[in-house]
């Protein structure tokens, strides 16, 4: 069992303002930060190319040269400042996913499951026995990975349709923490 206190004191904090009476932990844990920072790399596969465009799209409005800002024709260049920024941003994204990873906290208890997410203001996450069904759960080699308790569809405003995947990922010994998930939904459908 995991155990509230191997948490950093204001996480142990968060986790019991969000405990109801009468209920109480069976595990709780956080999401392994290396491996939850490999979500973001495939983001690279877009971010490479796209940076490198810009610096080169950059380069070459200037002239291949330093722009002097002698002429209006200088400030050209600075145009694609921001898809540069935008580059940037995107490739320093799995180092991103690591700092969010050590503020998140997965929890199940003795009538539920949570996460809590978010550093300044936070975002909690409840599945309900009931909202719990067919738990699809991803498991590497090492013993860590997903656990997708909720799966939404969306349409967004332009027709486009697209899944929202919920639940505890990048989680240490995967297949236990199903098994305790799987008692929770046991005990609180009888």
């Amino acid at each position: 069992m995991s155990s509230i206190y191997n948490l950093p004191p204001h996480l142990q904090q968060r986790v019991q303002a969000e405990l109801k009476f009468g209920e109480s932990l069976v595990w709780v844990g956080q999401p392994n930060p290396n491996r939850f920072m490999k979500t973001g790399f495939a983001l690279w596969l877009f971010f490479i190319p796209w940076t490198a465009f810009s610096l080169f799209w950059m380069a070459g409005a200037s002239g291949f040269h330093l722009p002097t800002f002698d002429s209006p024709f200088s400030f050209f260049p600075l145009f694609g400042l921001p898809f540069l920024l935008i580059g940037l941003g995107g490739l320093a994204s799995p180092f991103w996913l690591r700092h969010k990873a050590r503020s998140m906290i997965y929890a199940i208890t003795t009538q539920r499951a949570f996460s809590i997410e978010g550093i300044k203001s936070i975002t909690v996450k409840t599945y309900l026995a009931a909202d719990i069904s067919n738990i699809e759960r991803t498991e590497h080699a090492d013993g860590t990975g997903d656990l997708v308790l909720r799966t939404e569809s969306y349409q967004d405003n332009e027709g486009h349709r697209g899944t929202n995947k919920q639940g505890f990922f990048a989680v240490e010994e995967v297949k236990k923490v199903e098994h305790l998930l799987d008692n929770l939904t046991r005990t609180n459908l009888v």
